[in-house]
């Protein structure tokens, strides 16, 4: 094997998905010695480690050494000039959701430095934003992998892309792109019928940590519209925001203006009849919340369906995803990706597979 040049690698962000991550990484660099992945730089929003000959930090102490750091994080603009002088490949990962560092990718990535990251503001902003990254990346030969971002770990943008490249025609995807909203309508609205008061499952679904510690940030339907945005891109969709296509919002009008979560939550159950009426409307079929893109007609959207109870979507459990893809070669039977889309360890994994394949061609 060839002694290959240390791979030094920059995260920014330590929450739920970079802790996973970090311990992931740790293991992998244990797994897989050469080359060696050297932890050069760690920051969250106020805190950061790092020294100026790029020692490496200890991946078993790193998240312990952060909260004891006193060093406060470099601004982009300084690290991308710290990791171009590191001596070898430098990759970010960036577990965050800033539209900051989103928006310095393209300067990274003509740097020569490569981007790892679950960061959908990148991806699903302007398009000019998507046009910079990617035309950076070809320009440099650095890289760029963005697999978390839709899905967690689910190989969802792996496989449109090998579906693309490999010359299929995708005709639609249709699919339930929000752990939060599978957990809701498959307790809402299942199968069999039943289920409780809507105001109960959001309740209950910010209980249990499914939903953004305001559930409005869930209901209004945005986070699906940008997954959407980035698969119809990758479809080859010339997709301008995830506002320029209908999303529909689950947060009654007079609710919008509340001052917090908690006050939508104790006001949202003077709203339950209206989601009954939606749920008793759909007769013998079942409502999900779904977004689909149709490639031929152009047409993206967000919002409520109703399906069949045989139909995949319909019979979902808990919060998975499901993602089906329709393509010429694949016929009237979709190729279906389906499994847990949310969660800190599955979200990191798709991360450092993503890092797995960005060292295999910069080593």
């Amino acid at each position: 094997m060839k002694n290959a040049q240390p791979v030094f690698v920059a995260v920014i962000g330590a929450g739920g998905v970079g802790k996973s991550f970090l311990s992931q990484l740790r293991d992998l660099a244990i797994r897989r010695p050469s080359p060696q992945l050297k932890l050069c730089y760690i920051a969250t929003s106020r805190k950061a480690i790092y020294s100026d000959d790029y020692f490496a930090i200890e991946l078993d102490s790193a998240v312990q050494a952060l909260a004891a750091s006193s060093k406060t994080p470099r601004a982009v603009p300084d690290l991308l000039a710290y990791l171009t002088k590191a001596p070898g490949k430098a990759i970010i990962v960036d577990n965050t959701s800033s539209q900051d560092v989103a928006e310095a990718y393209p300067a990274a990535l003509k740097a020569g430095i490569s981007i790892v990251t679950p960061n959908k503001k990148a991806f699903s902003g302007s398009y000019k934003l998507w046009q910079d990254i990617f035309h950076a990346a070809a320009d440099s030969g650095a890289k760029v992998y963005h697999e978390s971002s839709v899905g967690a770990g689910l190989p969802v943008i792996s496989t449109l892309k090998d579906l693309v490249e490999t010359g299929d025609e995708v005709t639609k995807i249709e699919g339930v792109f929000s752990g939060t909203m599978s957990f809701l309508f498959n307790s809402f609205a299942p199968v069999g019928g039943g289920g409780g008061k809507w105001s109960d499952e959001v309740k209950k679904a910010k209980a249990l940590g499914y939903t953004e510690p305001d559930p409005r940030d869930d209901l209004n339907g945005l986070d699906v519209a940008r997954k959407l945005t980035i698969l119809a891109r990758l479809a080859g969709l010339p997709v301008e925001s995830p506002t320029s296509f209908p999303v529909e919002s689950l947060i009654p009008k007079e609710l919008e203006s509340c001052s917090s979560g908690d006050e939508f939550l104790e006001k949202l159950s003077a709203f339950d009849q209206k989601m009954e009426e939606k749920k008793a409307s759909a007769g013998d079929k079942v409502v999900r919340f779904v977004g689909s893109i149709d490639v031929a007609s152009k047409s993206v959207k967000v919002g409520l369906q109703t399906f069949d109870p045989s139909h995949p979507i319909a019979a979902l459990k808990g919060s998975d995803n499901i993602i089906s893809f329709y393509t010429k070669r694949y016929g009237s039977n979709p190729l279906i990706v389906q499994g847990a889309g949310a969660g800190g360890d599955v979200t990191a994994m798709g991360v450092t597979a993503d890092l797995i394949k960005v060292v295999a061609q910069i080593a």
